[in-house]
């Protein structure tokens, strides 16, 4: 369902959602202004279409006792795609990355760690991250604090786009 598909219900029921993913589906039903079950049913349709990936609780990694978090900029050797999914496959099953983006430019990826401590990071770097035979080098900076870290989507800039092109 292509942007210009959703009509405003459906992107209250979005931004509704991601703010408070918890709400039961007759308290979404009156804050966007419909009923349950044709709200329920719109729900579906952007689960299934995708835009809804998924439901998850907001859990404080440093007060779990991840008090270390790093960002990791990794050069690859190659950038065939094949070397290239392989390291995103790779990520994938580290556990310590909690994010890998592909970049344009100098360096191709950027990783977001997360550890409990310097030394078990640093074992992951030496032993598993720049061990990789396609890994040409990866240069860290360790987080000091956080300013922001919003996940959700600003939907009031969408309506404001939205509403210019109308």
């Amino acid at each position: 369902m292509p942007l210009s598909k959703l009509d405003p219900i459906d992107r209250m029921i979005l931004a509704e959602l991601q703010a408070d993913g918890r709400m039961t589906n007759v308290e979404l039903a009156r804050r966007v202004g419909i009923s349950a079950p044709p709200c329920l049913r719109r729900v579906r349709v952007l689960e299934e279409a995708g835009y809804i990936r998924g439901y998850h609780a907001d859990v404080d990694a440093r007060a779990l006792g991840f008090e270390v978090q790093v960002f990791a900029m990794v050069s690859l050797l190659s950038q065939a795609e094949s070397d290239l999914s392989a390291f995103e496959q790779k990520c994938h099953d580290w556990p310590l990355v909690r994010e890998c983006h592909m970049l344009n430019g100098e360096i191709d990826f950027i990783l977001k760690c997360v550890a409990p401590d310097l030394s078990t990071f640093q074992s992951f770097l030496t032993g598993d991250l720049t061990a990789e035979p396609n890994v040409a080098g990866v240069k860290t900076s360790l987080v000091i604090r956080g300013a922001k870290d919003e996940q959700s989507v600003p939907f009031e800039v969408l309506e404001e786009r939205l509403a210019q092109t109308a």
